[in-house]
């Protein structure tokens, strides 16, 4: 304990009644990029005995880890005291990995904690992680009281920490006061990573300007600035918005704005400058809530682009990995493709799978989409009556790097941006690459158009020319589109999450959840719980894929394959345990999962997953 700790008035409440909890001593945080928001200081959590800590192990191309972060908000300034969060981050891609590319992304999301950058991910492995996003709930003495993984945990969290507080208060072990973060100093720019840009019909840009939380219109010249949209703060309401994304314009000059924190679809008359809310009602989108119906009654989560295709507007929903639509004819919104699983699994609409979709250009009879974290660059086409989706580059979750060539063996790295080119062919703002790709369909051929350009986030065509924005420089870059692509050396990558050994044969999963305290499994319609099991290659597999309501399987693998990724999805709905409730709160808790595992002699023969927090460690 720090020696420093206030004492604690006298006399003491009595501490309440507390679950038995598992006496594990929290290992030290290193990571050798160092701390970010703490003004040049290391921590350690010596240092910050008396505190209870909450270790958020993130990576910034995690769409679930940045739900994580806006669920901390409120928990963070409440109880800002006693409570103090550590992001610790994990990378996934090689770009992840650059330390400057992390201090952007703490200021890109409004990080107000510590950060440690930890591009090894020795502290990740210190304790035993498995999956993006994790929060591990250190109590006052700095022993793991708890791990989460996945989003939606912030309720179970809440209750945590009020009974950590009045526990240790009681044993005199909380030291109350203000925290480590440290706000860096701001800076001034026109733009503070903008996400998207759009022409207008007068010629001008609008541009979402992220972090600002606004819109921002600017003269061809792609600098001088002619007005802002929105306060500038963190809002839902008319004058505000939350890190909006994608723009598109409708055929009556109308703009929607994908307000992707707030998970809505707004719009904006440019000529009055007024804005609506035409979908979402604010709340994230959960397992079992509405697909479709009435736009301003269904939930969204997390759209990130918007595009004008088959007289709708069609919504790479990155929060839930699919394809939605909002059509302004009838005000309603439903799902167009994708089965919330995360992967790459090209087929019928309704059968596919993405990976954080964050960009979309509709280009004739296609709906290109830039598959973030399977690397992809996908299309929508029609099939009947229906729709399929083709991929035309990429491979899936775990394979990236810059490669040009023929697009069966290309690579991208995290593209986030999308643009349909006069010849039929598509722009590619290739974001960790730092590049802007071209793929052209009639060849099959990928190519580099340019290089050096900071985390690409959109590009939009102006005359002759394609503006970039280039998201991590703050700015609009215009390029002359060339002739003969700009050639590079060929990088191929894997993400650097080491595999699981697994022994052959038999495999048991245990999906690990236990209802938070006051809560129990909700039975009242029939099981509670769903398990979605399936694996890349599919041959991987021998037995054990596909759904069901236990969140255990006997799987068993394939002899002749010695190395795959395991996809497990898991859910559990819990509800309050008060039977003097006639309608208690209730919650449902997700996860997926893509564990690499290496086939070896002498590997596990049982692989645990951690759904929800516990009070023992699995």
């Amino acid at each position: 304990m720090n020696d420093a700790a206030a004492p604690v008035p006298t006399p003491a409440p009595a501490p309440p009644a507390t679950t038995r909890r598992a006496r594990v001593r929290a290992p030290e945080l290193i990571g050798k990029g160092g701390w970010l928001n703490t003004g040049g200081k290391d921590l350690s959590l010596t240092g910050l005995r008396g505190r209870i800590i909450i270790l958020d192990f993130w990576t910034f191309c995690c769409i679930n880890c940045l739900h994580v972060l806006d669920e901390l908000r409120e928990l963070e300034e409440k109880h800002r005291d006693t409570v103090v969060i550590i992001g610790v981050h994990s990378p996934k891609f090689v770009h992840e990995a650059e330390h400057a590319a992390v201090v952007d992304a703490v200021e890109r999301y409004g990080v107000e904690h510590p950060v440690l950058d930890d591009p090894e991910l020795a502290t990740w492995k210190q304790y035993a992680v498995r999956a993006w996003p994790t929060l591990v709930v250190i109590d006052p003495e700095g022993y793991v009281v708890a791990q989460h993984a996945g989003e939606g945990h912030a309720h179970a969290i809440e209750r945590l920490v009020a009974e950590l507080e009045a526990e240790h208060e009681a044993k005199g072990t909380l030291r109350r006061g203000d925290g480590p973060y440290v706000a860096p100093e701001p800076v001034a720019t026109h733009l503070r990573f903008p996400g998207k840009a759009i022409v207008l019909p007068s010629g001008n840009f609008l541009v979402s300007d992220s972090t600002r939380h606004q819109l921002v219109e600017i003269e061809p010249d792609g600098e001088t600035v002619v007005r802002r949209i929105g306060s500038g703060e963190r809002g839902f309401g008319p004058d505000a918005f939350s890190e909006p994304q994608g723009l598109c314009l409708l055929p009556d000059g109308r703009v929607v704005v994908a307000d992707t924190v707030n998970h809505a679809l707004r719009v904006l008359d440019p000529a009055t400058g007024a804005v609506g809310t035409v979908a979402g009602t604010g709340r994230q989108w959960w397992q079992g809530s509405a697909t479709s119906g009435p736009a301003l009654e269904v939930d969204l989560s997390s759209p990130w682009d918007v595009a004008w295709w088959q007289d709708r507007v069609w919504i790479a929903m990155a929060g839930v990995h699919q394809l939605w639509s909002w059509d302004p004819a009838t005000g309603t919104v439903r799902v167009e493709a994708g089965t919330t699983n995360e992967g790459l699994v090209d087929g019928p609409a309704a059968e596919a799978w993405f990976a954080q979709p964050s960009g979309l250009a509709a280009a004739g009879d296609r709906l290109w989409i830039a598959d973030s974290e399977t690397s992809a660059l996908r299309y929508v086409e029609r099939d009947g009556e229906g729709f399929r989706i083709v991929s035309a580059v990429g491979t899936g979750l775990f394979d990236f790097g810059h490669r040009d060539g023929d697009a069966a063996q290309a690579l991208l790295q995290h593209p986030l941006g999308v643009t349909a080119l006069p010849d039929g062919s598509v722009a590619v703002s290739d974001t960790y690459n730092h590049a802007l790709r071209r793929y052209d369909p009639a060849s099959g051929q990928v190519t580099t158009l340019a290089t050096d350009l900071r985390e690409p986030s959109a590009a939009v065509l102006a005359g002759d020319d394609i503006v970039v924005v280039e998201s991590a420089r703050h700015r609009l870059t215009r390029l002359r589109l060339p002739e003969e692509a700009v050639r590079v050396d060929a990088v191929a990558h894997r993400t650097q999450r080491a595999a699981t050994e697994v022994a052959p044969g038999a495999l048991r999963l245990d999906v690990v959840f236990q209802a938070p305290q006051g809560q129990k499994l909700d039975t009242r319609y029939g099981p509670s719980t769903r398990l979605l099991v399936s694996s890349t290659p599919p041959e991987l597999l021998a037995a054990g894929e596909g759904a069901g309501t236990d969140l255990f399987r006997e799987l068993v693998l394939a002899e002749g394959v010695a190395e795959g990724v395991l996809h497990v999805s898991a859910m559990a709905a819990s509800c309050d345990d008060d039977p003097d409730n006639e309608y208690p709160a209730c919650h449902v808790h997700q996860q997926d999962w893509g564990v690499p595992v290496k086939v070896v002699a002498g590997g596990a023969g049982r692989l645990p997953l951690v759904l929800a927090g516990m009070d023992d460690q699995a």
